[in-house]
């Protein structure tokens, strides 16, 4: 058997993954109206946790209830969801995996009841509605919940916090010169668009000191939108202030089609690692072993993020691995299909 950079172990601040492997963030719409796990959760999470990535990441979390993609999203916004977090921290635990939480706010992407807000008072297109543009009070509240979910996924034995920052979403909005018109300390300068994510970062600081990763979108695919240097700008921003990963995807701010391949979003993850000395985690049709070993070998990122594949394949990393020539261990109950 190889020994292989994919099946190595990475300690990020005071949390060791046994491998590289990440379940990426993906909204599965099956929680109750309430934002609460379901027993569908306990199975989806578990059942990868089992299959051998070394960090499993729930979906999108709202921070509040007006602030979920749908009213299927779950929710961290009230310490009566902490319990059916925790169990499903202790299922992925119990299986070798470490724990992770995506905390979100949809912005004007939001399409669960109540009005949707955003850093200035633009549609995402015309089927949906126009959000409220907010004020300074609207945004501290915000920054407020986001540090109250970090709380209660400590409280709920959370790992690993990431911010989605990323895909248009309310973080994203502000970050993005299409989607913030603001004239105020929030918008104009990259460096006042920034502000909120950076008040986000501080206050989730506050009270957490585990391993803080932000996701973010590191191609807006339209003339005006961020360039990849201001990417740099934001990740070295981001590191000054402890994060520890920046998980590069792309897209999702303004209504654009994107034209995906296989590793389309690789060369933003490596341009962001080496020009602003961080830690990234690369995601986007990552669909083998050996692609990603080839990332991880030549530099490219820290760790690979699989959505898809383990959609489709709970126990993809068994893939990877005999693709690999490497060995991992099962749980007991699965030895005699492993070999």
């Amino acid at each position: 058997m190889t020994t292989t950079a994919l099946f190595s172990s990475i300690t990020i601040k005071n949390v060791t993954l046994h491998n590289r492997i990440v379940m990426s963030p993906m909204c599965m719409y099956s929680a109750n109206d309430d934002g609460k796990i379901t027993p569908f959760h306990l199975t989806h999470y578990g059942s990868r946790a089992i299959g051998g990535a070394g960090l499993v990441m729930l979906e999108a979390t709202s921070i509040t209830p007006e602030g979920r993609i749908s009213n299927q999203d779950l929710g961290i916004w009230s310490d009566e969801q902490i319990d059916g977090l925790q169990k499903v921290v202790d299922e992925i635990h119990q299986y070798g995996s470490k724990a992770a939480i995506q905390l979100a706010h949809a912005g004007r992407k939001a399409m669960a009841d109540g009005e949707a807000i955003a850093p200035t008072a633009l549609a995402f297109n015309e089927k949906m509605n126009t959000p409220i543009e907010m004020n300074e009070n609207m945004i501290n509240e915000t920054i407020e919940a986001f540090k109250r979910g970090a709380m209660r996924a400590k409280d709920a034995g959370f790992d690993i916090i990431e911010i989605h920052g990323a895909h248009g979403y309310l973080i994203n909005e502000f970050l993005s010169p299409l989607t913030n018109h603001r004239e105020d300390q929030f918008g104009g300068s990259r460096e006042n668009r920034y502000r909120f994510l950076e008040k986000i970062i501080d206050s989730i600081n506050s009270v957490w000191n585990g391993p803080l990763f932000v996701r973010i979108s590191a191609n807006e695919y339209t003339k005006g939108g961020n360039e990849i240097e201001d990417f740099i700008y934001f990740a070295m921003r981001m590191k000054d202030q402890g994060v520890d990963l920046v998980d590069v995807s792309s897209g999702g701010v303004v209504a654009v089609p994107i034209q995906p391949y296989p590793g389309y979003q690789i060369t933003f993850a490596d341009q962001i690692r080496s020009k602003a000395n961080i830690k990234t985690g690369a995601v986007g049709l990552i669909t083998s072993g050996l692609q990603g070993e080839e990332i991880l070998q030549n530099g490219r990122a820290d760790l690979i993020f699989i959505g898809r594949e383990l959609l489709r394949n709970p126990y993809w990393p068994l893939q990877a691995a005999k693709a690999l020539n490497t060995n991992i261990t099962p749980p007991k109950q699965y030895e005699r299909g492993w070999v």
